[in-house]
């Protein structure tokens, strides 16, 4: 028997997808910086805690909603979940 999925509605699945979305950010700015900051090992270790931060949450969002990306780069339940509306960029 298969579990049921969380609805792609409630709350937790706005709450994860805006924490990526800041974790998207705070990592741009912070790979921007380092671009012209090469040396500055605070940065770097701050890149690397937020970097292993979006995994974890991207991680847990894809165990209860499905893939945030295509191409091989999450993994898909059955039945195929591409095919379940809406997609994370569409919200």
């Amino acid at each position: 028997m298969e579990k049921e999925q969380p609805k792609a509605c409630d709350a937790r699945y706005y709450e994860l997808l805006e924490e990526l979305q800041a974790l998207d950010f705070v990592l741009v700015e912070l790979n921007l910086y380092l671009d012209t900051h090469p040396g500055d090992f605070q940065s770097i270790e701050q890149y690397n805690k937020f970097s292993q931060e979006r995994m974890r949450v991207a991680h847990e969002f894809q165990q209860l909603y499905g893939p945030l990306t295509n191409f091989g780069h999450a993994f898909s339940k059955y039945p195929w979940e591409w095919s379940q509306t809406p997609w994370p960029w569409q919200v």
